[in-house]
């Protein structure tokens, strides 16, 4: 998506920046793995493939990627320089090690975005979602990944997926928590800020075995609203009630 192509957002562990170009030889050889390829659902491409889809992935408006990048505690930005005047290509930026992707994969007609977004998305549905799809409902599939197994269970994937949602929505990070009686917070989107997505479209599908990621979602408002037993997934939408 070429709304984010110059987007860098900053967190206390994770810095996200836009899918280049640069990240592709590391992307490819990461999605070499058949552990990888089953959790992501994904089939191996040949690095000229991999290539090509990045280009595809950098200009269809249906699809926002990010590269997750890990801060070191030695990390800092630029001088006399903020997250918004960043560059995705600036010396300090690159030289972060690469260690996974967060995604959002928009389907249906956007209510009521900024103008950073189109208002129409059109993407390829199974059929299980085709047959349940009403009218022409939007919403916003997230999905985040840590390839690199040293940076796993540290907090990087929680950092990533709130600066994602919140630069989604255009709410504050900390509304991406569960209050203390366990219901989703109520998101508030500053006029001008973020994409605008409604956070009442966002939705997670996880593998049913995988555990940790069903816990992640539910730790920022996600609950489980279906269960998919054909394909061995659960469903998750934030601020929906639990399933029973």
């Amino acid at each position: 998506m070429k709304a984010n192509e110059h987007i860098v957002l900053v967190g206390s562990k994770v810095v996200l920046v836009p899918y280049l170009r640069d990240h592709v030889s590391k992307y490819h050889e990461w999605m070499q793995d058949e552990e990888l390829q089953r959790l992501t659902a994904s089939e191996p491409l040949s690095l000229e493939e991999e290539f090509e889809m990045q280009q595809k992935w950098r200009l269809d408006e249906d699809k926002l990627t990010f590269i997750v990048l890990a801060v070191g505690e030695n990390f800092a930005l630029p001088m006399n320089a903020d997250a918004g005047a960043l560059s995705p290509t600036d010396s300090a930026i690159a030289a972060l090690p690469m260690v996974g992707d967060v995604n959002l994969f928009l389907k249906g007609t956007v209510p009521g975005l900024n103008s950073n977004l189109s208002t129409t998305i059109s993407s390829p549905v199974s059929q299980v979602d085709a047959e349940e799809e009403e009218g022409d409902e939007f919403e916003a599939e997230v999905e985040v990944m840590i390839a690199e197994p040293a940076f796993r269970r540290k907090g990087l994937a929680l950092d990533a997926l709130r600066l994602l949602l919140e630069y989604a929505t255009g709410g504050p990070s900390s509304s991406f928590a569960p209050n203390p009686d366990g219901s989703a917070p109520t998101v508030t989107r500053p006029e001008g800020k973020g994409l605008g997505i409604p956070p009442s479209s966002l939705v997670a599908r996880i593998s049913d075995s995988n555990a940790p990621s069903i816990r992640l979602f539910e730790s920022l408002g996600f609950r489980i609203t279906r269960r998919v037993e054909v394909f061995q997934e659960v469903e998750l939408r934030w601020g929906a009630a639990v399933s029973e």
